[in-house]
């Protein structure tokens, strides 16, 4: 593999890093901290164009299989910890090509009937990544993100994830094309609520089925709501009005998982083969 020294914050390729991370777009490369999640990308079969490493962590790149064309860069840790966006940065990062999902990956034919999160207006990086995580290991067949949500790539999402968004299917898509697709696939949509709502125990889950978490503040806009076939809810008995955004899609996807029996909840989801 090519290794190439640099020394100045105004390289190209590390301005690019800075740039991405402090401003993650959907569409476009990403980028991502840690020998760990280098690991998944690359298990994910993704393709990473470059690879940033301190000088004095280069034994990192040895866990990692890397293709040979894959351009490395050495930097003064200094220079690349001003580039990365955590308090305690680790000394390695690079830039790849993000998972290329298509609808069809998400409504795909599963064993078991499919299971969607819609997300509309969630803002929280640390709540996406953290229902990225209990949507794959409850068996989602695929997460939307509506406009008005923060970007999966965020570098806060992408560690509250834990991999799961290189992994599980995750489209950008527009609210009436949404909910047409899901609609044709045969998707019962539900939005959440905190009261005039289904007990959610008292939902058929087994069944296709999208479920749409709404804002922190405001949860799920009234004008989407209303184009739902209903609203669920979780009932609670202690005073808080409602649960985190992120708890709440997490206890609806167990229910969900539950319904269907415990093997479903076991399935991870599947990368499609290239």
């Amino acid at each position: 593999m090519p290794v190439r020294i640099v020394q100045s914050k105004h390289n190209a390729r590390v301005k690019e890093l800075r740039q991405i991370l402090a401003r993650p777009l959907t569409g476009g490369r990403v980028g991502m901290e840690g020998p760990n999640l280098l690991a998944e990308a690359i298990r994910a079969g993704l393709r990473m164009d470059c690879v940033f490493v301190a000088q004095g962590a280069e034994k990192l790149l040895e866990a990692l299989d890397l293709p040979e064309e894959t351009e490395i860069l050495l930097t003064p840790k200094a220079l690349l910890d001003s580039a990365l966006t955590t308090e305690t940065p680790q000394p390695i990062a690079a830039l790849l090509e993000p998972p290329k999902w298509t609808w069809a990956d998400l409504l795909r034919k599963q064993p078991d009937a499919g299971l969607v999160v819609v997300l509309a207006g969630l803002q929280d990086p640390g709540n996406l990544g953290t229902i990225l995580r209990s949507a794959e290991a409850f068996g989602a067949t695929g997460v939307v993100s509506l406009p008005g949500t923060v970007s999966p790539w965020n570098p806060k999402a992408i560690r509250a994830s834990a991999g799961s968004v290189l992994r599980i299917p995750l489209l950008a898509a527009g609210e009436q094309d949404c909910l047409a697709r899901l609609r044709a696939a045969g998707f019962g949509v539900f939005a959440t609520a905190v009261r005039d709502a289904r007990p959610v125990g008292e939902l058929n889950l087994r069944e296709p089925v999208a479920l749409i978490i709404g804002n922190e503040g405001n949860g799920v806009p009234g004008e989407l709501a209303a184009q739902s076939d209903g609203a669920v809810m979780i009932p609670h008995v202690g005073p808080a009005e409602s649960l985190n955004a992120a708890v709440a899609a997490s206890v609806l996807l167990y229910e969900a998982a539950r319904q269907r029996g415990a093997n479903s909840a076991s399935k991870p989801a599947k990368r499609r083969t290239r």
